[in-house]
């Protein structure tokens, strides 16, 4: 028997100076999901998340509350994880940077490089943001002279501190990231790391002697190390490198994907893979930088207090549905936005509507035709080999999807075979055929595929809403509790003969009429946005619309205009022609995520140059105050087909 594949992978390690928000969330049900996933396809699998404890922020904050440091985090870490535990994360280890093995591998590995002759003496003088933990020069600071990251104020501080010659690693990393496309993902975060290093990379200060919350330098207990040399090794001693039980790390090391918010991408790609080289270890295999969650008033802050708690969210709504809008409201590697109403607005469409709605008709109508005994359908008709076609693409397009973290694709992907299915129940109309004992055969052959086609749908859902096929297999007589990724590439696995159980709706719908606007925790609450529609204009003749040429365009390229905020250059395909389009869309997509779509365009407008560059169209796209999305056509229709 051969020996399982194996996968490792990370969540940041959380700073423990607030409890955790809804942006935290993402990341670990994002990891938690490609966990879940990888296990289904019979990988061993090892999910690191842990808390990263050091540091000046959470000394001040400690003392301010008058306990010390470390009592101080064991209750905020006790929070963390109480909240995985909640929202159902399956993490193999959880490490803390305070556990003696951490402590022991990042004393060993810095000592290891400061006999290589890479980490050295001197004196540091600086600007430091101690939210961030982060050092900065004078020309990396914003228009104001404060920090880059968060806009907060930064500290001159002057100290004597060991440096890391990362600088020396310099060309090495550049021609590393060239060299090998799939570590830094997306693109955009890759082409912003190799210009990052291109305006050249600064020995990096590796210790502290201003506080004394931190592991002590092995060769100089007057300083403690600093918090990101520190809290980046996390990665590698909780597999135990460097000691006797190494086997973890000769398993699983190199990682296969470290998970990270975009705003901390810089340091796994750039200051941890320095650190690797001159420890002489092996890099990981991939960092993704996901986008932020955020509110319409910009990014969460705990600092700022404008958070949304997982945990009010998880008693009015359950688990499942939370992670859900998480996964399918975040284009992958770009922003999201969250709201209470469009979390309902997400659960009401997608999860009562959809899916739910699909599992109580189906089952309803097995137990009232045929007494909730699951029939055996070998009388094939209309509209089943389009169901069953969809069913066998779907898993391998969301498979895709998935593996490229791009979880909002590969649930809409599982969606298309869940709107089939009520499609289907429309087309098919088995209350119709219930009145004909002459159909019986078909109608036991309709409702026998959308029992498949419910089983397939729960099946590519359990990595994402891992409580959800259970309650699903307790209505259709169906046990999903060792489904692999592969069933779901299969057809038939339902046994005829087996009952269904009708219940209570998986996904009750929400009257969003009723529920308390709760959803941040700020010093002033903000007003709940309402729809208010733009007033028509002036009616037009049909020969007026006849006039406007509407086309579907393949996005075959697409780029930011320079010196601009606003706009996109898109190369298209139109037909056999190639066209330029520059639109206003920058703000609301990254140019990789449009690259493939096909996109509806005026395809007659007079040709004007914007910026210097002359563009020959318009595409379509609808819009609602801040969010804007470009209207996309889902089936494959030809470049250059006509809109009517």
């Amino acid at each position: 028997m051969s020996e399982k594949k194996t996968f490792y992978i990370t969540t940041p390690i959380y700073y423990p100076s607030a409890n955790l928000h809804i942006g935290h969330a993402l990341t670990t049900v994002m990891a938690d999901t490609m966990s879940r996933f990888k296990r289904m396809k019979d990988y061993e699998v090892w999910f690191l998340t842990g808390s990263d404890e050091h540091g000046q922020k959470i000394e001040r904050t400690a003392k301010s509350q008058g306990v010390e440091p470390k009592a101080y985090v064991d209750n905020i870490v006790e929070g963390f994880k109480r909240l995985w535990k909640r929202l159902d994360i399956s993490n193999t280890d959880f490490i803390r940077t305070t556990d003696e093995r951490h402590i022991k591998v990042v004393q060993n590995i810095f000592k290891k490089i400061y006999e290589k002759g890479d980490i050295y003496k001197s004196e540091y003088e600086g600007r430091y943001c101690t939210p961030c933990e982060t050092f900065f020069t004078e020309r990396q600071l914003n228009e104001e002279g404060s920090c880059p990251d968060c806009g907060r104020p930064v500290e001159l501080i002057k100290e004597e501190s060991y440096f890391f010659k990362m600088s020396k690693y310099q060309d090495r990393l550049l021609k590393y990231i060239e060299d090998t496309p799939d570590f830094i993902h997306p693109v955009t975060r890759r082409n912003e790391m190799i210009n990052f290093i291109k305006q050249g990379l600064e020995d990096l200060c590796v210790s502290r002697t201003t506080f004394d919350w931190g592991i002590p330098v092995p060769i100089d207990e007057k300083h403690v190390i600093y918090v990101w040399f520190d809290a980046l090794t996390n990665y590698i001693s909780a597999l135990g490198y460097g000691t006797e039980n190494d086997e973890l790390y000769q398993k699983f090391w190199p990682v296969d994907i470290h998970l990270v918010g975009k705003d901390i991408v810089r340091f796994h790609t750039i200051i941890w893979p320095t650190i690797l080289m001159a420890a002489d270890i092996p890099l990981p295999k991939k960092v993704y930088g996901h986008g932020w969650l955020l509110l319409e008033s910009g990014k969460m802050s705990k600092s700022k207090g404008n958070v949304v708690d997982p945990n009010v969210l998880i008693d009015k709504y359950g688990v499942d549905p939370i992670r859900y809008f998480l996964l399918r409201e975040i284009p992958a590697g770009s922003d999201g936005y969250y709201s209470e109403e469009a979390l309902v607005n997400r659960y009401n469409t997608d999860l009562a509507n959809d899916f739910g709605n699909l599992v109580s008709r189906t089952v309803a109508m097995v137990d009232k035709y045929f007494g909730g005994i699951i029939p055996e359908g070998n009388v094939p008709g209309q509209y089943d080999d389009e169901l069953k076609a969809l069913a066998a693409k779907v898993p391998e397009e969301a498979e895709g999807f998935i593996e490229n973290m791009d979880f909002a694709n590969a649930l809409a992907a599982v969606w298309k075979l869940i709107n089939r299915a009520n499609k289907y129940i429309d087309e098919t109309m088995p209350w119709a055929l219930a009145k004909d004992e002459g159909q019986k055969g078909r109608l036991a052959t309709v409702l026998y595929n959308l029992l498949e086609a419910i089983r397939i749908s729960t099946t590519m859902l359990i990595p994402a809403l891992p409580q959800t096929p259970a309650k699903v297999g307790e209505q259709i007589g169906f046990d999903f509790s060792n489904s692999r990724w592969n069933d779901a590439k299969t057809w038939g696995l339902i046994k005829p003969g087996n009952r269904v159980n009708k219940k209570d709706a998986i996904f009750p719908r929400i009257d969003p009429k009723t529920l308390e606007v709760n959803e941040m925790e700020t010093e002033e609450k903000v007003p709940e946005k309402t729809f208010s529609m733009e007033p028509l204009k002036e009616e037009i003749t049909i020969e007026d619309f006849a006039k406007v040429d509407l086309r579907v365009a393949e996005v075959i390229a697409c780029e930011r205009v320079e010196n601009t905020d606003k706009l996109l250059k898109l190369e298209l395909k139109l037909g056999e022609e190639t066209r330029t389009i520059v639109s206003g869309v920058a703000k609301h997509y990254e140019p990789q995520e449009l690259v493939g779509k096909k996109i509806i365009i005026v395809a007659n407008l007079k040709p004007a140059k914007l910026r210097g560059i002359m563009s020959q169209g318009m595409l379509l796209a609808a819009s609602n105050g801040d969010v804007l999305e470009v209207i996309t056509v889902e089936k494959d229709l030809p470049a250059g087909s006509r809109v009517k």
